[in-house]
């Protein structure tokens, strides 16, 4: 049939990618119509379900399937989008007529042969209309088929065969109780008849919609004829009811008095009032002489049931009307929220309707995309009014940031900002813009700050002194810093700061955790003013420092470092033993114990392993000391494990040559490596990650794993890291089966249920390059064949693209296979599971 079955988009073209907006598509049933959304920028389908293609029972249930095609430059290819609804309605009216901008129908119930003609129409024809339809008569022949269609216009009946009629555009079809015209507005058999004075458009069933709207003080006024003398047969009209909705979707007396509408009925009209701006419709908007405006669109509704005395049959006629304002002046306002002790711009720029887009900034000196804003710390959002259908967007601005101008004076700094944003009207891809100024003014008072790293053997800390005059004092760990400490930490100082170093076994430094080859140690810093006592900053600097606790000699001798930790202030590092108690350490203060044992002594134990032999001590307090421990303390027993590897039967052989350098070493172009590693983090956050001795760790199903890649050792900011392929197998070769692709072709598996997620990066203390790194995060599962135990391992091809010349793919940022660039594979963690209540998973790393 002619029945609506598709809707072609033509989104905006050459648009940045984070302005491209998803496509949305949703159906839903509405009455005697199926409505279809596509948004954002679509449109609105509909339906109606005596129009579809298969009835499923009695005709009450009915379901449409319906193809979307989606096109635009900026595709490569015609996107097709599938619909599909079934929807049910069981309330017919003997007739319901439905009338939209660009179509009208009408459905009523199947008449016997001898009742053809339409009952009660305006336009006489030879034969007598029968006033009784034919669902009070006897049920039609199993074979009967619909050959000839009649249409009634003013020049006289029109007969044409099915064929021609749906060739011209108009859709004809019967279900088991009921027929169906549909027919195009356009249609040359439509002619326009006269209701309550006014001409409307009507075919054999008249096309009965006013066209009289009035929009007056921010008031759209929609008049609609009550009585339609057209489409009745007799002066007894009996109106029964009358809906309100928008959209196709009624609305009950609450939700229309919530949103203001009004409905009322005076003498020959149904009269609507709405809002402008009001929920339920959109805004769209012009430009005209680098003027912004807008016009408000609603597409009201109303819906009538009535009965004639003369039939005693119900009539439904549905409506919708689409209406555009005139264009409103919505001058633009930017609000200046700035509070300059925050050392922030903030704005708000609007009011803007839904289809325009912030597309780019321009500052003086530059001009920034959305993301290089982002990227510069600036904080962009977009934040929908409340009320009406508009949005402003809001921005702020660090002082600090090099497109803000800063003017010394007489003890205050003043901050300007001139600004030029760039917008775009989506739909219609018209560009305009909006200049700024800006300008805060901020009395020069700032207080001092410390700030400090570390690298594998000291702390570095610099305090700056802040404003002149601004009187603090320094506390590093535990004590302040007096000059003798300063001395003792090489503490240098000129006319804006100080600094010292602190090594990571300074007594000031807090013992965190010991690690197998490192020690986790913290070193607390406070500045506070000495007249109040108030803390004016702090900083607790954390770090890893690698370390060897125990040393192994060729002699059979070990010895131990045990560290007093943070968590055990209480201990004495003197008492510590071996497992033999009578061992204790050869030397020892109030913050660690040194032990000197051979491994055939002190209770080492032996364990013979392939090809080594394995000797194990531990250090912590004897059963007597541990047994005076009062049963309230709650800090934890100290107890470090200590162990030595030796070889058995192995010997090894070191040869080597020399030759004189006959000439100077040149470079030569040539293929080498580039270090790559993954990380897991702890969370979506990226500043911890999971340590090695951390393994294997606990995970639930469908618990998340955040993943972090990063090229190592490289400071070239021109090449970026790309993830191309990423899959998991049970076995350790990355060719093995039975594998699940989590990443192909840089994109998301579209098969995967969970799906992968990437995760942006941004440039911190840690990243410097941002290109460098690639973050996505998966969720915890298992294969299905085995369950009971089942190694799992992730492997992913990565990309090393040069962004002067990325060569399209996956350099190019398209979902395509890279070509002619540098690959290199991972192969870093793999995941045991294990089948424990609720479901837990194991991680290991290999």
């Amino acid at each position: 049939g002619s029945c609506l079955s598709g809707l072609v988009i033509h989104p905006a073209a050459n648009i940045e990618a984070q302005q491209k907006p998803p496509i949305n598509i949703r159906a839903k049933c509405l009455g005697n119509i199926m409505r279809v959304d596509v948004g954002p920028l679509g449109g609105i389908l509909r339906r109606s379900v005596a129009s579809t293609l298969l009835f499923l029972q009695d005709d009450e249930l009915f379901t449409t399937a319906l193809q979307l095609r989606l096109q635009g430059n900026q595709f490569s290819q015609e996107e097709v989008y599938q619909v599909a609804e079934t929807c049910q309605y069981d309330v017919w009216a003997s007739r319901e007529v439905i009338c939209d901008y660009n179509y009208m129908e009408v459905s009523v119930k199947r008449a016997t042969p001898e009742d053809f003609p339409l009952p009660g129409h305006p336009i006489h024809s030879s034969k007598p209309s029968n006033p009784r339809r034919a669902a009070e008569k006897r049920s039609m022949d199993a074979g009967f088929k619909a050959t000839t269609i009649v249409f009634f216009t003013p020049e006289g009946k029109k007969p044409m065969s099915l064929l021609a009629a749906q060739q011209r555009g108009y859709g004809i079809g019967n279900t088991p109780t009921r027929l169906v015209l549909r027919s195009p507005m356009i249609a040359p058999e439509t002619f326009m008849q006269t209701v309550s004075k006014r001409q409307f458009t009507a075919l054999h069933i008249p096309k009965l919609k006013l066209l009289s709207v009035y929009a007056l003080n921010r008031t759209i006024t929609w008049y609609l004829p009550w009585q339609m003398d057209p489409m009745t047969s007799s002066g007894q009209f009996n109106l029964l009811e009358v809906h309100f909705g928008i959209n196709g979707q009624k609305l009950d007396a609450v939700e229309m008095q919530a949103r203001e509408y009004s409905v009322a009925l005076n003498d020959f009209y149904i009269v609507t009032e709405l809002p402008i701006g009001g929920v339920g419709g959109y805004y769209e908007s012009h430009i005209q002489g680098d003027l912004y405006y807008v016009s408000y669109m609603i597409e009201p509704m109303l819906e009538l049931l009535w009965t004639e005395d003369a039939t005693h049959e119900q009539t439904r006629y549905k409506v919708f009307f689409h209406i555009t304002t005139h264009l409103l002046p919505q001058p633009l306002e930017l609000i200046d929220n700035t509070v300059p002790g925050e050392k922030m711009f903030r704005m708000t720029l609007g009011h803007f309707a839904a289809d325009v887009a912030l597309m780019n900034i321009t500052f003086p000196a530059e001009v920034l995309s959305m993301p290089d804003c982002s990227a510069r710390g600036f904080n962009i959002l977009e934040h929908m009014s409340p009320n009406t259908s508009l949005k402003v967007f809001t921005l702020q601005v660090p002082f600090a940031d090099p497109a803000v101008l800063q003017q010394t004076g007489e003890g205050v700094t003043v901050y300007s900002l001139h600004l030029t944003f760039g917008l775009l009207i989506l739909d219609q891809l018209v560009s305009f813009s909006h200049k700024a100024y800006l300008e805060a003014v901020v009395q020069d008072i700032v207080p001092p700050s410390v700030s400090g790293g570390c690298d594998n053997h000291n702390f570095y800390v610099l305090v700056k002194y802040g404003s002149p005059g601004y009187n603090f004092q320094t506390m590093v760990g535990k004590r302040y810093m007096t000059p003798s400490l300063a001395q003792h930490y090489d503490s240098m100082e000129n006319g804006t700061h100080f600094s010292f170093v602190v090594p990571f076994s300074a007594p000031d430094v807090a013992v965190e955790a010991i690690e197998a080859s490192s020690t986790r140690s913290r070193l607390d810093i406070v500045l506070s003013n000495p007249e109040t006592n108030s803390q004016i900053q702090e900083l607790s600097v954390a770090c890893n420092f690698p370390s060897t606790l125990t040393e192994c000699f060729p002699n059979g001798t070990m010895t131990a470092l045990a560290l007093k930790l943070e968590s055990v202030p209480l201990l004495n590092p003197s008492q510590l033993t071996l497992a033999d108690p009578s061992c204790g350490p050869v030397h020892s203060d109030d913050r660690y114990a040194f032990f000197v044992f051979t491994v055939n002594s002190c209770g080492t134990t032996r364990k013979f392993m392939t090809n080594v032999m394995l000797y194990e001590n531990e250090i912590s307090l004897p059963d007597e000391l541990l047994m005076k421990k009062s049963p309230t303390s709650e800090e934890p027993e100290y107890y470090l494990k200590i162990s030595c590897f030796y070889d058995i039967n192995t010997s090894q052989t070191v040869a080597f040559n020399t030759r004189l350098r006959r000439s100077e070493p040149y470079a030569e172009n040539s293929k080498g490596q580039l270090q790559v590693v993954m990380r897991l983090a702890l969370d979506d956050s990226y500043s911890a990650f999971q340590n090695y001795e951390e393994y294997p760790l606990a995970k639930y199903l469908q618990q998340p794993l955040y993943f972090e890649v990063e090229l190592l050792k490289s400071a070239n900011p021109l090449i970026s890291l790309e993830l191309e392929n990423c899959w998991a197998t049970q076995g350790k070769d990355r060719t093995s089966q039975p594998r699940w692709d989590l990443i192909i072709n840089g994109c998301p598996n579209p098969a995967d249920p969970y799906q992968v997620v990437f995760h942006p990066v941004w440039t911190d203390a840690r990243v410097g390059y941002p290109s460098h790194f690639k973050r996505f995060e998966i969720q915890t599962f298992a294969f299905q064949n085995d369950i009971l135990i089942l190694q799992l391992f992730v492997h992913c091809d990565i990309v090393i693209c040069d962004s002067k010349n990325p060569l399209g793919g996956i350099c190019g940022g398209q979902c395509s296979n890279p070509k002619q660039t540098t690959k290199g594979e991972m192969d870093d963690f793999s995941f045991g599971v294990l089948q424990h209540s609720g479901d837990l998973i194991c991680l290991r790393k290999d």
